[in-house]
């Protein structure tokens, strides 16, 4: 594959055809809900919003429903420094990690304040507005529930340009990793338990991920949109973001902006950071991929998914660009057992890479070198990070060469790295966060200052038996044929036992039946320009992909088709991820 390829940067799943449907514009959204209450003498009208929208267009687009009274959730919550204790044991002085917890929005509200607050909006005569996170915690009753949203790449942009403090802290001029951490860690669960509660009874959701210009669409068809997605294969929104160690094999092949520094990351398929687009006619609403997971996670997931991780996306498939770039940083990940101690998470960064590409220099660190002091290497990196010496990463960690296809697999616990000059798909268990990275080669972040390094943790984590033999054996490119039939072959490819995804690859030249099997499937095109995706009992309408597109395949879709969109004499190929059952 050379030059500029079709992939599509904004997948939209197509919900109507009618364009009415989708409200744009202050001055629309504020007529409409003007007429749903002209006849009311009294209507309390609560406006949630999830933190990292911009409360003051919020509230300036709001005003013009002229409310008698209006009422600030935000005044009914703890004071910033009862919340910052409240949190310091989830949110520890680590600058990167912290421990997960079930949070609900209702812990943050101090309740003395919720009920004076709440005593006021049940005396308030004519028009309420009770507008802010916990709005709808706050007025407990309502007759029109507006949903404002925004995705959390978008809320990470506003974070970065410090538009956007958390829930109750005032701290918006904090640096983006503090923000990030605290929206990670606790106000992105606890809204995002309140909008579950909140999605059956919602009136209306407004996305707000452009300023000044909202979209708005009846709840009703908002759940509609869910349930079109979920009966269908699909893509997430995916968003491209720099790093130290970036490329430029994106930027050529999808047409990214030529001004970015570099691009790195390609997050094209972790639906817990991406989101989705749902087109109306020509108006486009786009809403966290979340809210699938959480509204229909049987029907996405399958039971068995849902039984072993909850309302959880388990599977990751994002790229990796150090074409042209650097290393990326010598690293481990957490094993289970350590990651539920540590961090109250149950599962762990199982994970592989899959090479799109490579150039002829291409390589990848994976495991110790046979005999690695591993109190030596401590010691080494210890000075390191100290500003000593550089790490010498070759005299432990062995170096692979890898080519286009090859498939590493990288159960925790593995110390590894991707090198310069190649093109990953990183195939892995959902949480990414925890990574403890132990060499970043002596250079800085994008913000001009250190990444964060966690050598106790990282430390504590490598498997020091997994030396080169060990390796060879049973990460690099462990291939095997499964079933072949005419014009197609099946392979199964890349993950170790250890991990609780399997990976399979299939090659064809027509077309190949797949089946979920009740079971989430994840795919990427790593072979071969277009596919058509096809429903052999014509459930779904056909589905085009383009070369290195990831693409979703709910659980209850059943069987599916993959069809080379044009003859062709040269195999494409397919890299399928599911979970692995248990039974």
């Amino acid at each position: 594959m050379t030059g500029k390829m079709n992939y599509d940067k904004y997948p939209t799943i197509k919900v109507a055809d009618d364009a009415s449907a989708c409200l744009s514009g202050w001055t629309a959204i504020a007529g409409e809900l003007s007429n749903r209450l002209a006849q009311r003498e009294r209507a309390v009208v609560v406006v949630e919003y999830y933190p990292g929208a911009d409360s003051k267009e919020l509230r300036a687009g709001f005003e013009r429903l002229a409310a008698g009274a209006t009422f600030s959730a935000e005044l009914a919550l703890k004071s910033a420094e009862e919340l910052a204790e409240l949190l310091t044991p989830c949110l520890g002085d680590d600058p990167v990690f912290g421990k997960m917890a079930a949070w609900e929005l209702g812990a943050l509200f101090d309740r003395e304040k919720t009920a004076q607050l709440r005593s006021q909006i049940a005396n308030a005569q004519g028009r309420v507005l009770v507008y802010g996170t916990g709005a709808a915690y706050v007025a407990e009753q309502w007759d029109l529930l507006i949903y404002c949203d925004v995705t959390r790449w978008e809320i990470q942009q506003r974070q970065r340009a410090h538009q956007v403090g958390n829930i109750g802290a005032n701290n918006a001029s904090a640096s983006a990793a503090e923000l990030y951490k605290r929206a990670y860690f606790v106000d992105w669960r606890a809204a995002d338990t309140e909008k579950h509660r909140l999605h059956r009874a919602m009136d209306f959701y407004i996305d707000t991920n452009r300023p000044q210009r909202p979209a708005m669409i009846s709840g009703d068809n908002y759940r509609a949109a869910l349930s079109t997605a979920v009966r269908r294969p699909f893509r997430v929104v995916p968003f491209f973001d720099p790093g130290p160690w970036g490329g430029e094999w994106m930027r050529e092949h999808f047409g990214l902006a030529k001004e970015a520094p570099n691009f790195a990351w390609c997050f094209d398929c972790v639906p817990e950071e991406n989101s989705l687009r749902f087109s109306f006619g020509d108006n486009i609403v786009e809403t966290p991929a979340l809210s699938l997971v959480h509204e229909h996670a049987e029907e996405l997931l399958g039971g068995e998914i849902l039984k072993q991780f909850g309302a959880e996306f388990p599977i990751r498939f994002d790229l990796l660009d150090t074409m042209g770039g650097g290393n990326l940083s010598l690293q481990v990940h957490p094993l289970r057992a350590y990651v539920a101690e540590h961090f109250n998470m149950p599962y762990t960064q199982d994970e592989s890479y899959y090479l799109m590409d490579a150039g002829t220099d291409a390589v990848v660190y994976l495991g110790l070198r046979p005999g690695a002091d591993a109190a030596q290497m401590s010691d080494d990196l210890q000075t390191a990070q100290a500003g000593g010496a550089p790490f010498p990463a070759k005299k432990y960690v062995n170096v692979w060469p890898v080519k286009k296809h090859d498939h590493v697999s990288i159960p925790a616990g593995t110390i590894h790295c991707s090198g310069k000059n190649s093109m990953v798909l990183e195939i892995s268990a959902t949480p990414y966060i925890f990574t403890f990275k132990l060499w970043d080669w002596a250079r800085l972040g994008m913000n001009g200052l250190p990444r964060p390094i966690h050598l106790r943790h990282g430390l504590a984590n490598i498997q020091w038996a997994r030396d080169r033999d060990w390796v060879k054996k049973n990460l690099i490119n462990p291939v095997r044929v499964l079933g072949q039939g005419e014009g197609w072959y099946e392979e199964a490819t890349g993950l170790h036992e250890l991990e609780f995804i399997e990976t399979r690859r299939h090659w064809f030249t027509k077309a190949v039946m797949h089946d979920t099997h009740g079971t989430l499937n994840v795919l990427n095109l790593v072979e071969g320009n277009e596919v058509v995706i096809d429903s052999p009992e014509h459930a779904f309408e056909p589905f085009l992909v383009h070369y290195a597109e990831t693409f979703i395949v709910p659980a209850n879709v059943g069987r599916y088709l993959i069809t080379p969109a044009q003859p062709s004499d040269e195999p494409l190929a397919t890299i399928k991820a599911f979970v692995r059952s248990v039974g």
